[in-house]
């Protein structure tokens, strides 16, 4: 096999691997999920996602700047991919689902489904602007292990 061929042989078993593997952490995290009362959690609990002021201020102002009469949460949410392993999402959502656990502070509501629940237990959310971008992210991440410095994929504890 040519070198090249072989870098490429490898990569690809390697990524193959931890998509498996990712697979079969979310396919867990959805059976205990299942099993799991969904509830408004009160965010006075160790287990609960956190927001940061940057974070209320933020969704305070999105609330302000916008038109529609309903209001919108943030939804946080996981899923497979990132250069991590896993990534997060945040949309603007006006609607929870009955799965869904809403984290609240100072009006401002915070929307996580149980599965992604799993993996962003003790989390706090902030807002953040840089020079090159200005983002909702995920701060503190106790299930985390690592991450890239951008701050939105992570690796999760095994």
């Amino acid at each position: 096999m040519a070198p090249r061929s072989l870098i490429l042989h490898r990569l690809n078993s390697y990524f193959s691997a931890q998509i498996r593997r990712n697979h079969r952490l979310l396919s867990s995290a959805s059976s205990s999920a299942l099993h799991e009362a969904p509830s408004s959690s009160p965010s006075t609990s160790p287990d609960a996602v956190h927001m940061t002021e940057n974070c209320v201020q933020r969704v305070k102002e999105l609330h302000s700047s916008e038109a529609s009469s309903g209001e919108k949460m943030l939804r946080l949410s996981v899923e497979n991919g990132g250069c991590s392993g896993f990534q997060y999402v945040f949309d603007l959502d006006e609607k929870t689902n009955p799965d869904d656990r809403v984290f609240e502070k100072e009006g401002v509501k915070l929307i996580v489904d149980n599965i992604s629940y799993d993996f962003v237990k003790g989390a706090t959310v902030d807002y953040v602007e840089e020079l090159i971008r200005s983002a909702f992210v995920v701060s503190t991440n106790p299930s985390a292990v690592g991450g890239c410095s951008c701050k939105s994929s992570f690796m999760v504890k095994q």
